[in-house]
């Protein structure tokens, strides 16, 4: 038999705590951390910057932050358009990897 008509279990709408990990998210994190580990790690990810720029730019799209925050007194000023700051990535990334043996 269930509850009477209009009550709530003792939790309901509390969710999940603060931080708290999905335990698919992270399942699926440690399974493709662990396929990098395999496959050579840092090395694995320095061969693909080289091989494949466009593939790894994108993924340092994904994993680098994404929110920016100021403070009401000192606000955050975006002057540099988005071609400009992928540029700048770019040259950076085949800079880092410029004296690396090939």
């Amino acid at each position: 038999m269930g509850a009477p008509k209009g009550t709530m279990p003792p939790a309901a709408g509390m969710g999940r705590k603060k931080g708290s990990v999905n335990k698919v998210t992270k399942q699926l994190k440690d399974m493709i951390l662990g396929a990098l580990s395999d496959v050579g790690g840092q090395e694995y990810l320095a061969r693909q910057a080289r091989e494949n720029p466009g593939a790894f730019m994108a993924l340092i799209g994904k994993v680098l932050p994404t929110t920016l925050a100021g403070d009401k007194a000192n606000p955050l000023e975006v002057s540099v358009s988005f071609e400009e700051q992928r540029r700048q990535a770019v040259e950076a990334v085949r800079a880092a990897f410029e004296d690396e043996p090939k």
